[in-house]
């Protein structure tokens, strides 16, 4: 208890006992489950430890019984081995169960489509593109509340962990690599997320506010950015991808494809990126490179055909002539 209360202003992870949505609801239940079931185990031995610490000490008058020669009990043995085995058991299915139902590229079933964000950590900020509405920020989200957002994730240089403690738990931003996160909020209100991994001398400052609103309000909000917010360039990009600590921007437009053109920047001519969950730049690069060379097969049979029909002709007037 003096712990708890010692670590009572590490607020940020406190926020996960305090969730907003499916996932982060899913991860208490565990967390609250596998608590349990330790105690079981830790808190009788807890008791056990200080009873006999007691019971046995030193001291004139005890009249424990002394037995030197004693080094078996049975019933001693199943007790203490039983327990701890079937508590084990338990945990260990109750996690397999877990872990299948919150894989993290897992979609979460819901009436309303998800809307896709691409997150890309820079150094020491997140920018956040909006593929489907056409618009980005930096260091700041918008999502209706209620509807599942589909996050997609990578990072321009360094590794780091995208976390938001009330939605969902952390998963890491790596470089030619593209990792897939749904999560929701059932709730309208402020979300506090943050860089979970050591990046360098600013990495405490890379943290973001996730704002949900309303179906409405969101889509108000993303008018308002297209209307009066000025556009990402490819320099403006280039620009943030220095080292440097950022305030919240809004963009109306950014650079087409910015979200696999880092993705793949580290990817040699041929190669292909990394990528958990869903469908990726790569793969619908290789989809177009196909039908690319579909055609180029197509042309080639066609050219092959118009020489064969050449030869003819050419075979025929000879003959004629």
């Amino acid at each position: 208890m003096l712990m708890a209360v010692l670590l009572s202003g590490c607020g940020e992870q406190y926020l996960v006992l305090d969730p907003k949505g499916p996932i982060g609801e899913s991860q208490k239940d565990l967390i609250y489950f596998s608590t349990i079931l330790c105690l079981v185990i830790v808190v009788p031995v807890l008791i056990l430890t200080g009873y006999i610490v007691w019971r046995y000490r030193d001291k004139k008058g005890n009249d424990a019984p002394y037995q030197p020669n004693w080094n078996h009990s049975t019933k001693l043995e199943i007790i203490w081995w039983s327990i701890p085995i079937v508590v084990i058991a338990i945990l260990a299915i109750v996690t397999v169960k877990y872990s299948y139902d919150l894989e993290p590229s897992k979609p979460i079933a819901s009436a309303k489509a998800p809307i896709t964000i691409e997150v890309t950590s820079l150094d020491w900020k997140w920018l956040f593109t909006y593929p489907e509405e056409g618009i980005s920020t930096v260091n700041y989200l918008q999502i209706p509340e209620g509807t599942p957002i589909q996050f997609r994730l990578t990072s321009d240089t360094a590794m780091n962990s995208f976390w938001i403690p009330q939605l969902g738990g952390q998963i890491y931003t790596m470089s030619g690599m593209a990792m897939t996160l749904y999560l929701q909020a059932d709730e309208i209100g402020n979300y506090y997320g943050s860089g979970a991994n050591f990046t360098g001398e600013h990495f405490a400052q890379m943290t973001f506010n996730v704002k949900a609103t309303s179906e409405n309000d969101y889509k108000a909000w993303v008018q308002e950015v297209k209307t009066t917010a000025p556009a990402l360039t490819q320099e403006g990009f280039e620009k943030l991808t220095e080292p440097s600590v950022e305030t919240v921007q809004s963009f109306s437009s950014f650079p087409e494809g910015l979200f696999q053109k880092v993705v793949m920047q580290y990817i040699g001519e041929g190669g292909s990126a990394h990528h958990h969950g869903g469908s990726t730049a790569t793969e619908e690069n290789s989809s177009m490179d196909h039908d690319e060379m579909d055609m180029s097969d197509m042309d080639m049979e066609d050219m092959d055909g118009m020489d064969m029909n050449h030869d003819q002709e050419s075979s025929t007037n000879q003959h004629s002539h």
